[in-house]
C-alpha cells in the first residue's frame, strides 16, 4: 500500500468536484447501518481500529462522490471523485475462501433446516458467524492485518476519506443484500441459494410419508430444531424503532415517538404474561 504526500498546512484544503449520478448514500445522520449483519460489519471494522475513522468519509459518500463501487470474490473496487480531474481508484481486499472451506460451511449450513429455511428467504441467519468459526474461518475479518486496503489518493492516513466513504457505502450495500458479504469472501448469492434448495429439496424427497396427524399432535407444534437468538440491537429493542423510517408525523411529532409508548406497554405487558 503505497501513499504519496499527506494533507498539511501547506496544501490548503479543496472542495471535491461533483459528480452526476453517483452512488449516493441514503443516511443522512445517525448510524451507518440499519440490519444486525452491517451494524456488525461496523462493530468489526471500530475494533481493527478502522471504523473510527469513517466519520472523514461520511460527507463523500452523502455526497455521491463515489462514483462507482463493485463487489466481487476478495476484493471491493472503488473510483471516488476528489478535487483532482481524474477520480481517485480504491480498492478494499480481503481473502476470499477457496472451493473447500465454502464445501465446509454448505455442509454444516445445510444440516440445520432452520439456516437453509433462512438463506432461502432471503436473511442471514443471526449466528452465521458461529457456522465459519465451527470449520475454522471467519466471516468478517479478524484483524486489520486482513484487509488490504489502497487508494491513489495522495493522504498519507489510512483509511482516507475516500476509502472511508466506500466503507461506509459498502455497510448499505450489505444492508440492501447481505449475501453481499458472502461474495466478498467468494460465494456469489445464487451459488449457495442453488446448494441450499438441492440440500432442502433432497431432504424433502427422502422423508416418508410419515405418521398420521392425530398420533403425533402433542408434538406437531415444536419446531424440529432450536431457533437461534437473535443479535444486536434490533434483538433488544421495540418492533417500533426495528421498522424503516416513515415520513408522517402527528402535530409535529413523528410517527415513530407517537407510537412507542404503546409499544413499551405492549412489551410489557408480554413481559408479565
Amino acid at each position: 500500500m503505497s501513499k504519496g504526500r499527506h494533507d498539511s498546512p501547506f496544501y490548503p484544503p479543496s472542495r471535491p468536484r461533483s459528480v452526476e449520478g453517483g452512488v449516493k448514500a441514503r443516511s443522512v445522520r445517525g448510524a451507518i447501518g440499519t440490519s444486525w449483519w452491517s451494524a456488525r460489519f461496523i462493530e468489526v471494522l471500530e475494533g481493527l481500529g478502522v471504523g473510527g475513522r469513517l466519520q472523514r468519509g461520511r460527507n463523500y459518500a452523502r455526497r455521491g462522490q463515489v462514483v462507482s463501487l463493485d463487489i466481487d470474490a476478495g476484493t471491493v473496487t472503488a473510483s471516488v471523485q476528489g478535487s483532482r480531474p481524474k477520480p481517485y481508484r480504491v480498492r478494499i481486499g480481503i481473502t476470499a475462501f477457496g472451493k473447500a472451506e465454502w464445501a465446509a460451511v454448505e455442509e454444516a449450513l445445510a444440516g440445520n433446516a432452520w439456516y437453509v429455511a433462512t438463506l432461502l428467504a432471503g436473511e442471514m441467519p443471526a449466528d452465521i458467524e458461529d457456522v465459519f468459526t465451527a470449520v475454522g474461518l471467519s466471516l468478517f475479518p479478524r484483524s486489520a492485518g486482513e484487509l488490504s486496503l489502497d487508494c491513489s489518493c495522495p493522504d498519507w492516513e489510512v483509511p482516507c476519506k475516500h476509502l472511508a466513504a466506500v466503507f461506509y457505502l459498502l455497510a448499505e450495500q450489505f444492508d440492501d443484500d447481505p449475501f453481499r458479504i458472502l461474495a466478498w469472501r467468494g460465494r456469489e448469492r445464487e451459488d449457495l441459494l442453488g446448494r441450499m434448495n438441492a440440500a432442502d429439496t433432497a431432504e424433502t424427497a427422502g422423508q416418508s410419508a410419515g405418521a398420521p396427524l392425530t398420533e403425533v399432535l402433542d408434538a406437531f407444534f415444536v419446531p424440529p430444531v432450536e431457533i437461534p437468538a437473535r443479535r444486536g440491537a434490533a434483538a433488544r429493542g421495540l418492533l417500533v424503532d426495528q421498522a424503516p423510517p416513515v415520513d408522517v408525523t402527528v402535530r409535529s411529532h413523528p410517527l415513530a415517538e407517537v407510537l412507542r409508548p404503546v409499544y413499551v406497554a405492549l412489551q410489557a405487558s408480554a413481559g408479565r404474561a
